[in-house]
């Protein structure tokens, strides 16, 4: 069953973090055991503390949801060995009634070669002007005639080769064996056994016929196998004992690896002229093969966004996924669906007041660890219930939460933001909480810091603004700015890179320095992009 990944945006915080989880657990509370949390980036180290003070393990991370080979329903035919008999690869073949190729794997089953209807014909055919068989394991020539082998002629009898002879008459001298580089078929014909004998040849294949003692005890380096089928059955017989990586293409062949994107291989199919091509694990072992049928309609990826609808802010891929539901408090953005699906968008401060509420609505009460999760998400997320988005909602769903798990609010609170990141590389704090936007055609970034001591962040502003240019330079923003959210001031310090009149008309302050403090704004979603949108239109 392949599972439906429930994730929330890039850069993900607490809350996101934990409406994955928090929806996962709902969905599988239901019976709905395909949803499995996932998330999209490192995590940061206050979302860290709160899953570990619950005991939770982060969700899993994933990079894309681009469609790959490992989503098609691809074939998954026999993988031959090298080493197995033409004749068992041409049974294998037959019984294979959907593929025209069967892939050959060398003993550790990575990829040797690939065997079609055509490279057995091609075979076949050149036997007609040649008899002569190249050396094959004397096992090989056992099991295609049934035989059995009556003498060891020591490391001689090991390996079989030599040119196909059914004896004929020995009145017919022109036409009977000449050398003792043959493979010699005979019955019941004690001359012609005595005449192979004692010219040496390479092995004597006796068809339906006993081999007298005597001729047994003579010492000689012949192989002598003797056979239950007749001459001319056991003559086609031999060269089905050719191993089929002989038989096989085993040079310039085209694979393709579970992990590549379907986009790319039928870009190199569409110039080929191949009809199937062997599928490889990261181990380069062959797992199965494809054929341009399976690019016609494959099976997309399945994912479910919370705390996010934005493009930009999503999963990469996600326009080859199918996106099955959204459950979010942010402004409606551009990402579009095929087909219909369920959205949920509420104004509320946390996308888990609003899980909080499913939960509700199915009858389901969370864990007290679930429980003490999202309780600590609706914290986080309206800034202990200070943030212009917090609602009495979320207040109201907050306290349920954390008496079902214990906790004290004002504990959890303190516990998320009393620890500012001081001694982290400012490139890895400015993109623990990051989002990029495009309003009327112009594109920016708003990173956010939230803390209850703002002092040592600001002593560091030198090294932000070198980062917030770097990003504004290489990604081509107009805009970048950074949130120093202070909990215990209500106001946030914003450092920004960019235009002076855009932060002074926006925000109704006097930027010096690339700096501005912006008293009671606390959400980059209510406050800060508003603000932007209504200075641009």
């Amino acid at each position: 069953m392949e599972p439906i990944y429930v994730t929330g945006h890039r850069n993900p915080d607490t809350d996101s973090i934990v409406a994955a989880l928090s929806y996962t657990a709902l969905r599988n509370a239901i019976g709905e055991r395909e949803y499995e949390a996932a998330c999209l980036g490192h995590i940061p180290d206050d979302t860290m503390r709160v899953l570990n003070r619950f005991g939770f393990q982060p969700p899993k991370r994933i990079y894309d949801v681009y469609t790959q080979i490992k989503d098609l329903e691809y074939d998954t035919p026999p993988v031959l060995s090298a080493g197995v008999t033409v004749g068992r690869a041409w049974t294998v073949l037959q019984g294979q009634k959907n593929v025209s190729s069967l892939p050959v794997a060398n003993e550790d089953g990575t990829l040797y070669g690939m065997l079609s209807w055509d490279d057995m014909a091609s075979y076949h055919m050149g036997l007609v002007s040649s008899a002569y068989l190249r050396p094959v394991p004397v096992f090989n020539l056992l099991s295609v005639l049934e035989g059995r082998l009556l003498n060891d002629v020591g490391s001689g009898s090991d390996m079989i080769s030599g040119e196909v002879t059914i004896a004929l008459p020995q009145s017919r001298e022109n036409l009977m064996f000449r050398k003792a580089d043959s493979i010699v078929l005979c019955g019941d014909q004690p001359d012609m056994i005595r005449r192979a004998l004692e010219l040496g040849v390479n092995c004597l294949i006796i068809c339906q016929a006993e081999v007298g003692q005597e001729l047994l005890e003579a010492d000689c380096r012949t192989s002598i196998i003797v056979t239950p089928y007749d001459a001319y059955r056991a003559l086609r017989l031999i060269f089905q004992s050719a191993p089929v990586g002989r038989v096989c293409r085993s040079k310039h062949l085209t694979a393709f690896h579970l992990e590549d994107r379907v986009d790319d291989v039928r870009d190199v199919v569409l110039k080929k002229q191949e009809h199937c091509y062997p599928i490889l694990d990261s181990r380069e072992q062959v797992v199965g093969i494809l054929t341009r049928q399976h690019l016609l309609r494959p099976r997309r990826k399945r994912v479910v966004l919370v705390d996010h609808n934005e493009a930009a802010q999503s999963v990469p891929g996600l326009e080859e996924a199918e996106i099955l539901e959204i459950i979010d408090h942010h402004r409606l953005a551009d990402i579009q669906t095929t087909n219909p699906i369920y959205v949920r968008n509420e104004p509320v401060g946390s996308t888990n007041t609003i899980i909080a509420g499913m939960f509700q609505e199915r009858g389901l009460m969370p864990s007290e660890r679930m429980a003490g999760l999202m309780a600590a998400a609706i914290v986080s997320d309206t800034v202990m219930f200070k943030s212009p988005t917090c609602t009495d909602r979320d207040k109201k769903m907050a306290e349920r939460m954390a008496r079902v798990a214990g906790v004290s609010l004002e504990e959890l609170g303190r516990e998320i933001f009393s620890t500012a990141p001081l001694g982290k590389d400012p490139r890895e704090m400015l993109l623990s909480d990051y989002k990029e936007f495009h309003i009327a055609g112009y594109n920016l970034a708003v990173a956010q810091i939230t803390c209850v001591d703002s002092k040592g962040l600001l002593e560091r502003k030198a090294e932000f603004l070198a980062e917030m240019e770097a990003i504004a330079r290489n990604r081509n923003f107009a805009m970048v700015l950074l949130m120093i959210t202070d909990v215990l001031m209500e106001g946030t310090h914003l450092l920004y890179v960019g235009d002076d009149d855009v932060i002074r008309q926006a925000f109704s302050v006097t930027p010096k320095d690339n700096y501005a403090f912006l008293s009671r704004i606390m959400s980059r979603k209510k406050q800060i992009i508003p603000s932007l949108s209504a200075l641009w239109g």
